[in-house]
């Protein structure tokens, strides 16, 4: 079924976020908005009830003295009160600054500093002590408001705290909210997320009102999702792509199940059994990884039939996908391997999932694929935090797999110089903050962001997205490497591994670093007999090093001559985001890596 790119809603959009969770309250006041976690059980609100605690935590921003546009900081992970002071602080005519929890105490200074942030909603003690190692950085800094952090009653109260001057506030002032979110116009500051600065400071990307609201009403416009959906959200909503989800769950009206900690997410996905859930490329490697390896310790006949299933399901899965009939004897084998098999995958993830939605980085077609076989649908989109995370997605009706779909109802892509992706429509910053070098270089006179990523579009408008322009480098032979493809094989290739990164710059052949993921490492030392050792001991022994070496032949083997690994070493241990060589979006920090590890990849060519 075609998918309707129909734009004209951009012209009937809410004129801006407060006013939009507004509308979306009174427009469904008794359906369910909102689950999470209270000890062991799951709590749930209301829109109604949802939109009472925003609005007297609204009114006591109002009531401390925050302006319009004036910024308000988030220091925290991804919870229900973060998205109660987001929308507070909308409704209040602010400007919501986001910032990691896991950001180190100097980047939280400067972020803070930076964007001018006069009031901050801080999760815990262990950000109250960042803040307070900070306060000299941080003079126009009024008050801190902690979610469940230790209140000193003056310069740090507590969200019930704030509510309560809510509420003093609302008995003076009644209908304020309404009037101060109808007061605000479209173009006005509503977010500063800082980028996670893979070289240098972290930038500001200065995000208007009507980027989010058009942003949500663009994925309500294609039918994706509607009031029957609900949704499992675990993605940092420091992040854009969190945001987005909140934009979109603000326009199509679904409830959200909230729970920010990473390692409970499989478990939560079979509590709550969503219908889609967002998530990063890796979270779905981790998944591919931790079945096939499972699948393969238990061996035999359970094995056999593992591999069977899919090898069935794959011819069928590709006789669909060219519209070719499926014959009735592979019609019956599949039905079969489906009960057998793919249900059980089915079942991992809570057995409701219509599909996922993979951003922020570049998902592994043949991981999009297993998954595809097995009746879970994987759409990849595209955005970046400087477009407020959406510009293009596939879509359920009309999707092709390895390309990140088509544009946007109401948004424009083309491919520029060097084959560089430039988008331009609604969703575009505003720039940078206090930072017009960068600004300049990011946007063209005409309006068009420069992505700095290199792709393609095809006869049917899908954008094919193939690696960071900067990342692309060209041996000493002349050839071009685009080394997230290489890297992204490998992953789907070896189902032990975390991370594989690619250097030959100027070099006469390309070799490879190699992270190993520690959950996988801890199975196949058990099932190996290496059970009770240190996964540094793990990685670095010659059975480790044989099963590695086995699968970058297998890479090699899929590969230009030039584009094969030569050599290649085991890292001691896993890239963090502690260590600094990962973003808090699980982005690789390349140049980070690559000088922590200078001297070995020297050995290399020596």
């Amino acid at each position: 079924m075609p998918v309707n790119l129909d734009a004209s809603f951009v012209d009937t959009l809410p004129q801006n976020v407060a006013v939009q969770f507004l509308e979306r309250v009174s427009a469904s006041p008794d359906a369910e908005a909102f689950r999470f976690p209270r000890g062991e059980a799951w709590e749930s609100v209301t829109w109604k009830q949802a939109g009472e605690r925003v609005s007297r935590l609204a009114a006591g921003l109002l009531s401390l003295g925050l302006e319009p546009e004036q910024r308000v900081g988030i220091v925290s992970g991804t919870r229900y009160e973060w998205i109660l002071a987001d929308l507070a602080i909308m409704c209040a005519a602010g400007a919501t600054t986001t910032v990691y929890p896991s950001t180190n105490a100097d980047d939280t200074g400067f972020i803070l500093s930076d964007s001018d942030s006069r009031f901050v909603f801080a999760e815990d003690d262990e950000q109250l002590a960042k803040l307070r190692e900070q306060q000299g950085e941080l003079p126009q800094l009024v008050k801190i408001i902690t979610f469940e952090g230790t209140s000193d009653g003056d310069n740090v109260i507590t969200l019930d705290a704030l509510a309560e001057l809510g509420d003093a506030y609302l008995a003076e002032h009644p209908g304020v909210i309404e009037q101060t979110a109808g007061a605000i116009p479209a173009d006005q500051l509503s977010t500063l997320i800082y980028t996670s600065g893979t070289t240098g400071r972290p930038k500001g990307v200065r995000t208007l009102h009507r980027a989010w609201v058009y942003e949500g009403a663009a994925i309500k416009a294609q039918g994706i999702l509607d009031e029957s959906d609900l949704q499992f959200l675990w993605l940092p909503m420091a992040h854009s792509f969190g945001k987005v989800l909140l934009s979109t769950q603000l326009a199509c009206g679904f409830a959200t199940a909230i729970d920010g900690r990473v390692d409970k997410i499989v478990d939560n996905l079979g509590i709550v059994k969503p219908t889609f859930m967002g998530a990063a490329p890796r979270i779905f490697e981790k998944a591919h990884a931790r079945i096939v390896t499972m699948t393969a310790s238990e061996g035999g006949a359970k094995e056999k039939i593992f591999n069977k299933a899919f090898a069935v399901g794959t011819k069928v899965d590709e006789l669909k996908l060219a519209g070719k009939s499926v014959p009735l004897p592979l019609k019956l084998q599949h039905s079969l391997f489906d009960k057998l098999v793919f249900s059980k995958v089915r079942a991992r993830f809570g057995g409701r999932v219509r599909f996922f939605i993979s951003g922020s980085a570049a998902l592994n077609a043949e991981i999009a694929q297993f998954f595809h076989t097995a009746g879970i649908l994987i759409l990849e989109g595209y955005g970046m935090t400087e477009n407020a995370a959406g510009a293009t997605v596939n879509h359920p009706d009309e999707y092709k797999m390895g390309t990140v779909g088509r544009p946007f109802p109401g948004s424009e892509v083309k491919i520029g110089e060097g084959d560089e992706v430039l988008l331009r429509g609604p969703h575009i910053m505003a720039g940078y903050h206090n930072n017009p070098e960068e600004t300049a270089k990011a946007l063209d006179a005409d309006g068009w962001l420069h992505t700095g990523d290199k792709g393609s579009l095809d006869d049917d408008g899908f954008l094919t997205i193939t690696g960071r322009i900067k990342d692309l480098f060209k041996t000493s032979g002349g050839k071009y490497i685009a080394p997230s493809a290489i890297e992204a094989k490998f992953k789907a290739i070896c189902p032990y591994a975390s991370q594989f990164l690619v250097f030959g710059n100027d070099r006469n052949f390309v070799v490879a670093l190699v992270t190993l993921d520690p959950d996988a490492m801890a199975g196949w030392a058990e099932e190996n007999g290496m059970s009770g050792k240190s996964y540094d001991e793990v990685v670095a022994s010659e059975p480790v090093k044989a099963m590695v070496a086995d699968y970058v032949e297998k890479l090699n083997a899929r590969l230009n001559r030039w584009e094969t690994i030569k050599k290649w070493e085991i890292l001691s241990s896993d890239l963090t985001i502690e260590s600094g060589e990962l973003t808090p979006s699980m982005k690789v920090k390349r140049n980070v890596v690559e000088n922590n590890n200078k001297e070995l990849i020297a050995s290399f060519y020596g």
